[in-house]
């Protein structure tokens, strides 16, 4: 493949820090490019038992990997002031130049309620998250920047620490109006595994604000996150999905859920038949290609896999072997 990359999604809500850089060097080795780390300060049930912080293991993964990186996504807007964001993109890619890349999203309770604020509905925390990526925006160019907006205010600040361009940034979408905006406004789009249909709909609407921003969409960098479970048997791939990924079979909106114990309860309620058409579960890796190629097909040129078992390096072994070789762009 050429047009397309297919890296890996750093699940640091299940594996250590050391362990996760040692993965992304191994897949390397395997064929994948690229890496999405994931941005968490709680798992999502008990069972996953990880959350490092995303910036320190971004930098490791820099040292050691070739391909570009990026967190996938920070929220801007509650944990982290959108200044502290700008400058942590921005020294990742004064390291790496060239490689880094920095996506952001509208944010999670179950990663930012612990400051103990209001949790604002959804149409609010959009908007907080554009209103910080123009913070960002202003940060990126080097000069002093002042800001006073409806959510964040800035006293003169610059980063003295700056890359010779900045990172490009993705913005996280999954409904009508963040990609249109996302499309609009951003660099590119990073969106989770989905329906082909939801899928469609995504893309175009994150192309219509690309072209009403005078940009041409088929050019910009459209992100998946695929979440997937492989192992050697479909029972075994079942057992992985079902205890250390049932969020995967949950169809109900999850940004309000606080606390990994809750997620833990409501798991219980999952069953197998719940992850239809949301996450594939079997041990046949070409049943995993032909997934991965639709999304392809629908327009996606980065994808990022995670698979949700413990046995990583069986599964990067096996899908570099017989998966990647097989995908065309």
């Amino acid at each position: 493949m050429t047009e397309v990359q297919i890296g890996i999604a750093a699940a640091l809500e299940q594996f250590g820090p050391r362990e996760s850089v040692e993965l992304a060097e191994l897949a390397e080795r395997h064929g994948f490019r690229g890496q999405m780390a994931a941005d968490h300060v709680q798992p999502w049930v008990p069972a996953q038992g990880e959350a490092s912080f995303v910036w320190s293991v971004l930098s490791a993964i820099g040292e050691r990997t070739e391909g570009d990186f990026g967190p996938g996504v920070t929220c801007p807007s509650f944990r982290f002031h959108p200044a502290l964001v700008a400058q942590a993109a921005a020294t990742i890619e004064a390291m790496y130049p060239g490689r880094s890349w920095l996506g952001i999203g509208s944010g999670e309770a179950l990663n930012e309620h612990m400051l103990a604020g209001y949790w604002p509905e959804a149409p609010e925390r959009v908007r907080r998250m554009f209103e910080a990526l123009q913070v960002i925006r202003k940060l990126f160019t080097g000069g002093d920047v002042k800001h006073a907006g409806e959510f964040f205010k800035l006293h003169t600040m610059r980063l003295w620490t700056m890359p010779d361009a900045p990172p490009p940034v993705y913005v996280a979408a999954a409904g009508p109006y963040t990609s249109r905006k996302a499309g609009e406004l951003a660099d590119g789009l990073i969106t989770p595994g989905a329906s082909l249909d939801k899928l469609a709909g995504i893309l175009e609407r994150f192309g219509q604000g690309a072209r009403q921003a005078g940009k041409d969409p088929d050019a910009m960098p459209k992100l998946l996150q695929v979440h997937l479970s492989w192992a050697a048997t479909d029972e075994q791939a079942w057992a992985n999905a079902i205890e250390q990924w049932p969020n995967g079979g949950m169809k109900f909106p999850k940004a309000d859920v606080r606390s990994p114990f809750d997620f833990e309860q409501m798991a219980r309620l999952v069953r197998r038949e719940d992850f239809a058409g949301r996450m594939v579960v079997s041990a046949d890796p070409d049943e995993h290609r032909a997934a991965l190629q639709s999304f392809i097909d629908a327009g996606f040129n980065r994808i990022y896999l995670h698979n949700v078992g413990r046995n990583q390096q069986e599964w990067l072994e096996v899908f570099g072997r017989e998966v990647l070789p097989k995908l065309t762009a």
